[in-house]
């Protein structure tokens, strides 16, 4: 008969013991966001993707034209994939890309420990929802969203969390009512959530989406956040993900009315050659400055994913300089610059 080692019991006992009470401390902390937490903003994300496909192929299908989101899902060896949703070559819309992602990384990059050097050495899950669209009427802004969760994790530590994302609007030949419109949409989805939500991710985002090397900006902005959790706002994991659902829904509030008012509107093709040669400055800052696009290629990520945000043309020309008085001019000369689009 063989005698049970007493010893070896109360140590798996105490194992149990504190892994049950951890639990519990976790569930009776808003600030700590447990596994259920994260499968439900993962559920969301999915449900959001599938969502904001649907939108833009009705938008479509609207302008005459019957192209369709193509699903490509994959896997990352690390751990982890994601669904990349890509629409080519329609009547309204040139390319749009829609990505859904969730991966697992073990070893963070620099661009993520440069900004939270406490979370080196950690391994980390970070999940979100990507999209550019580019239209193909210039009339018709591109727009960009996103919405991400990032969390930190070691054995026997408190994770490290944050949410981040946002939405910017990238107008060629800006009409002033869209312009007030896009930021109304982004006042009011903050407004719930306190008076200088606002005007703080607002400033954010001005001063994120800034070609330093062209001391330009990249469009009229919107909203870009980061780093958002309890330490930095003082909300709990709950409020950060209803903030996270307000942007999100806020997107398409933003840009459906824009591409129904204007994606029928006549263009010629120097002003088709005008919105080339500015998606340039769209990939200029991609490639240079996205938090994003670095965090992508220094982690290893999926080549087609990270650089899906890429226009499908674009040009440079040496030393462009519009004439005053066009539109083209008032571009940069007006529009271009941070304004209170609510108080003009």
């Amino acid at each position: 008969m063989s005698i049970p080692d007493t010893a070896n019991t109360n140590i798996d006992q105490n194992v149990i013991d504190k892994n049950v009470a951890q639990a519990q401390a976790d569930a009776a902390n808003p600030a700590i966001p447990n596994d259920n937490d994260i499968a439900r903003v993962r559920a969301f994300l999915v449900d959001l993707q599938a969502r904001i496909c649907q939108a833009l192929e009705a938008q479509e299908r609207k302008g005459g034209g019957t192209a369709t989101f193509v699903p490509d899902d994959w896997e990352r060896p690390e751990g982890g994939g994601g669904r990349s949703c890509i629409l080519a070559d329609g009547e309204v819309i040139e390319k749009a890309g829609v990505m859904f992602s969730h991966i697992h990384v073990h070893n963070l990059p620099a661009s993520a420990t440069a900004r939270h050097p406490n979370i080196a050495g950690r391994r980390a899950q970070a999940m979100g929802v990507s999209l550019v669209v580019h239209p193909k009427n210039p009339n018709v802004p591109t727009s960009h969203a996103n919405v991400r969760l990032f969390v930190a994790e070691a054995e026997g530590e408190d994770p490290i969390w944050w949410f981040g994302g946002g939405f910017d609007l990238t107008p060629f030949y800006p009409v002033l009512a869209d312009c007030v419109h896009w930021h109304q949409v982004c006042h009011d989805l903050c407004a719930p959530f306190g008076d200088t939500v606002y005007p703080d991710f607002k400033q954010w985002c001005d001063e994120y989406f800034h070609l330093r090397h062209r001391d330009e900006q990249r469009g009229i902005g919107g909203l870009f956040y980061d780093d958002v959790n309890f330490e930095s706002r003082g909300w709990d994991f709950e409020r950060c993900f209803d903030f996270m659902k307000a942007v999100s829904n806020g997107y398409l509030d933003g840009i459906l009315p824009i591409f129904e008012r204007r994606q029928d509107t006549p263009f010629t093709d120097e002003q088709r050659q005008f919105q080339l040669y500015r998606r340039g400055r769209y990939v200029e800052y991609n490639l240079v400055y996205d938090r994003g696009t670095l965090f992508g290629l220094q982690s290893n990520g999926r080549i087609e994913s990270i650089l899906v945000s890429m226009p499908p043309l674009a040009s440079w020309h040496y030393r462009f300089e519009p004439s005053p008085g066009t539109a083209e001019f008032e571009l940069t000369d007006y529009y271009l610059k941070p304004r209170d689009w609510l108080n003009l």
